[in-house]
């Protein structure tokens, strides 16, 4: 999952674990089981938190730019197998007036 603008924050699997960017890894052991992501774009104070199951596991700045949006999906990682997926549900953007 990206957010982009500049790029502020992408969260990526590799070898079973979910990191930002490739360091620091954020949650081990994500294949089969679902778990819950919240991501915390603060704009204006250029801050991007990531709680997942509900506890901080990174804080770090953003990168700038006025207009922001985000993706997620599935990226062959290095040595990816024929079949990669995820799933999502629930998703939810929140926006802060």
């Amino acid at each position: 999952m990206q957010v982009f603008g500049a790029t502020t924050i992408m969260l990526r699997v590799y070898s079973a674990k979910l990191t930002v960017y490739r360091s620091p890894t954020v949650l081990e052991n994500v294949y089969n089981r679902w778990f819950k992501v919240n991501v915390i774009h603060d704009v204006g104070a250029s801050n991007v938190k990531v709680y997942i199951d509900g506890v901080q596991r990174y804080e770090g700045s953003g990168a700038g730019g006025n207009n922001h949006y985000f993706k997620f999906g599935v990226y062959a990682e290095d040595g990816a197998s024929h079949r990669v997926e995820s799933r999502w549900r629930q998703i939810r953007v929140l926006r802060k007036n």
